[in-house]
């Protein structure tokens, strides 16, 4: 909701390019350093607590987006609640994964990964797809796109808050869910900085740092305008496609494709190793990207050609995403593994907040086919640091599979 609908909304309320890219880009920012406030989720209250005092708040937030969204100065107000909602789920994904694995025992948590898996996707279907192609139909429906985008949002958040009840009600409590002592408040912190240190004296961290904000330095720019240029009018170089089918586009046909291409990239890494397979990976990332190219250039009808020239793309961005997601794993092996991982993901999302803020502003000053070449050349960086990374050619095999 935070980073993809808010992008189609802002768009279709006659929001510039350049400024949905630019504010919605700091929305980022919780995500860039929630690893600095993890300590507190341990000290204060438990992580039950924590999960559901979250979705409570994002619930208040998406209600506070809704009834903002037909006033005056709809945008600042809008962002401000988006961001609270960016901050209290970056918080409540710090709660989640340890309160993961207090609630399971070992023997289960393998089982329930694939069940999280399978409502993270639906999840994304449900918000790229179902509530745009919702909000789509509103806009014809009432006539009216502001209230259609609010009357949206308001359902969603009506239908957070009643997972939250549900939740309320059904986590279980593990004894475990305890908060540390408040005596310790100062060894938690102690703790945290020298695992936060010990982070930065691995071996050639400074590749590793430069891989993580590189490789999808290209995918960083155009997940930002390719929906924006599905929703542009022909005559300045867009698609023209309706809300409804650019939810459809990339909330079912483009998640298929990404989840397909994910399954394959992890099932054929498990098999051959990291290694084996990086390059094909890294190339599969990036070049599928000329299909914008091809895409802008001829301006098809067909929802067909453009459904297909998405699946490509989406395919190939998860196929390659798997190389980035495994050699992060690779990087944090060995002790705190669990903290490292999350200075990590804090990393990887400033890769994404920091070029993306800037993509709309290059479109506006190129158009969309020559901002779809740039976004070609923006992915030599990605090469350059996929040839200086070192990887143990035995990594990534499911027998030796850290994952």
């Amino acid at each position: 909701m935070v980073m993809t609908v808010s992008v189609i909304m802002y768009k279709r309320l006659g929001i510039t390019n350049a400024d949905i890219t630019l504010y919605t880009g700091w929305l980022y920012l919780p995500w860039v350093i929630k690893p600095f406030w993890s300590p507190i989720v341990d000290i204060l209250k438990t992580k039950r607590f924590w999960i559901v005092g979250m979705q409570l708040i994002i619930g208040a937030a998406l209600a506070g987006v809704a009834l903002t969204i037909p006033g005056p100065g709809f945008f600042k107000w809008s962002l401000a609640f988006f961001w609270l909602m960016a901050f209290s789920s970056a918080t409540h994904d710090i709660a989640a994964d340890g309160f993961y694995m207090l609630a399971i025992d070992d023997s289960n948590q393998a089982w329930f990964v694939g069940i999280r898996s399978t409502f993270y996707r639906l999840a994304m279907i449900s918000g790229q797809g179902f509530l745009v192609m919702l909000a789509g139909y509103l806009e014809g429906s009432l006539g009216n796109i502001a209230q259609a985008w609010s009357l949206t949002i308001g359902i969603s958040s009506g239908i957070f808050l009643l997972f939250m009840i549900y939740h309320k009600w059904a986590l279980p409590r593990p004894i475990s869910d305890q908060p540390a002592a408040q005596a310790s408040a100062k060894s938690v912190f102690t703790e945290f900085g020298l695992t936060f240190v010990s982070f930065f004296k691995k071996p050639a961290i400074g590749t590793a740092i430069a891989f993580i904000l590189l490789y999808r330095f290209s995918e960083a720019q155009l997940v930002r305008v390719a929906q924006l240029f599905m929703l542009d009018s022909l005559e300045v170089g867009g698609l023209g496609l309706s809300t409804s089918e650019v939810g459809f586009v990339y909330g079912t046909v483009g998640l298929a494709s990404l989840t397909l291409g994910g399954l394959l990239g992890g099932f054929l890494a498990s098999r051959n190793g990291l290694k084996y397979w990086l390059w094909p990976m890294v190339i599969a990332i990036n070049v599928p990207n000329l299909v914008y190219v091809f895409l802008s250039a001829f301006q098809p009808e067909s929802a067909l050609v453009i459904q297909g020239a998405v699946a490509i793309e989406q395919f190939g961005y998860g196929f390659g995403f798997t190389a980035f997601m495994l050699y992060m794993i690779s990087i944090v092996d060995g002790p705190h593994k669990t903290a490292h991982f999350a200075i990590c993901t804090g990393f990887m999302a400033l890769g994404m907040m920091l070029p993306g803020q800037a993509s709309g502003t290059i479109q506006e000053l190129l158009g969309y086919q020559n901002f779809f070449i740039w976004i070609l050349i923006a992915t030599i960086p990605g090469f350059f640091v996929a040839s200086r990374v070192k990887i143990d050619p035995l990594f990534g095999k499911a027998e030796k599979s850290t994952t």
